[in-house]
């Protein structure tokens, strides 16, 4: 074991940080010579994910495999968006966000196994320059300067993200590709996420009456035709009333607007914005979610609500609701996959029936 002046350092602990002292000497003054905590990393992971939100979320039930297969492994995980990542709990080790402090010292780092799974030029870019035993994902392609799969598990899930017929015809969830693209059959791991239900939130505002369902009004600018009219929702919050349930309007800044106006037009409870955390926990005091294909689904789905899940132009088998909540599509079958505006003019999601949503609320989350 390494000794500097005569004094024991053991580098390849998991919980040795190198610039400042390690949880446990500074929380119960043990140095490295006899420490009961004493955790000798067996292997160095690294998984690259980048973002969205939503897909950082979505692959977090791969740490749940990488636990059970490398328990007294060392995970690194480079993400844009460390606060979504769960900090305790002992599943990550080390989260960095993706800057040149962190390219830097990973380049002069060597790790077991690498788990690239974006495609993003950067990310594929890093897996080249950065050295491990195994490399599994994508990487950059010498001579197009594209992604590429680096090997075969790859495959399925680079085709169907680069053309849309394969992406149709694909029935396997986005959690099992990732799982397979890694090597690992997907037997249905739950997510790994913070509630934050220790922050200590007041929610007295929120209705006391229960069920408690949240209406998630947005869906981001990028993808609009998923957008339901406010005639749809009022509807449907009319509907959640009458029959005993306490609606509560959820959203970001963008949604603040039409949510005030649901609000006025409804009386349904709107607390109004908060930051991420904060919303996270406000959508974990909710029984149910109901929500487009957005950041707030895999939210619901990571707090393990029964999420009902409005869908039109993403293909259905992409999304795993681990058997709780139901996905509920228009009437009218969408001819916009992945566009961002509708091709017939008015969008397909005008076709889908509030007491469609209602009757799915009811069958998920039924009244005492």
């Amino acid at each position: 074991m390494p000794h500097l002046n005569g004094v024991t350092v053991h580098p390849d602990c998991r919980h040795f940080r190198g610039d400042i002292p390690c949880r446990p000497n500074k929380e119960h003054g043990y140095q490295c010579a006899g420490c009961p905590m004493y955790a000798p990393t067996q292997q160095r992971i690294l998984i690259i994910k980048l973002g969205a939100i939503g897909d950082v979320i979505r692959t977090t039930p791969l740490l749940r495999r990488l636990r059970q297969e490398y328990p007294n492994s060392k995970i690194t995980w480079l993400t844009l968006t460390p606060a979504i990542l769960p900090q305790g709990g002992g599943w990550i080790d080390e989260v960095l966000k993706l800057e040149l402090t962190s390219v830097l010292h990973l380049q002069q780092r060597e790790f077991d196994l690498l788990f690239n799974l974006d495609k993003d030029k950067e990310a594929c870019a890093l897996l080249g320059s950065i050295r491990a035993h195994q490399k599994f994902g994508y990487q950059l392609h010498p001579q197009y300067g594209v992604a590429w799969p680096v090997n075969e598990l790859a495959n399925h899930k680079y085709l169907t993200g680069v053309f849309d017929e394969l992406s149709q015809q694909n029935q396997k969830p986005y959690v099992q590709e990732i799982f397979e693209l890694c090597g690992y059959e997907f037997q249905h791991e739950e997510y790994v996420f913070d509630t934050h239900e220790d922050k200590g939130y007041d929610w007295s505002q929120l209705p006391q009456s229960r069920p408690r369902i949240g209406l998630n009004t947005g869906c981001g600018d990028r993808w609009t035709t998923r957008l339901w009219s406010d005639e749809k929702w009022i509807t449907l919050i009319n509907q959640l009333q009458q029959a005993g349930y306490a609606p509560v309007l959820l959203g970001g800044e963008a949604e603040d607007e039409r949510n005030r106006r649901l609000h006025a037009a409804t009386g349904a409870a709107y607390l109004g914005t908060f930051s991420l955390p904060q919303f996270i926990n406000l959508m974990h005091q909710m029984d149910s979610i109901v929500t487009q294909v957005t950041m707030a689904m895999h939210i619901s789905i990571a707090l393990r609500k029964p999420t009902i899940l409005m869908n039109n132009i993403f293909n259905p088998y992409e999304f795993d609701l681990y058997g709780r909540g139901q996905l509920v599509q228009p009437d009218k079958q969408c001819v916009c996959f992945y566009r961002g505006s509708c091709k017939l003019g008015t969008s397909c999601m005008e076709q889908l029936p509030a007491e469609k949503v209602f009757e799915a609320v009811r069958t998920s989350v039924p009244l005492a």
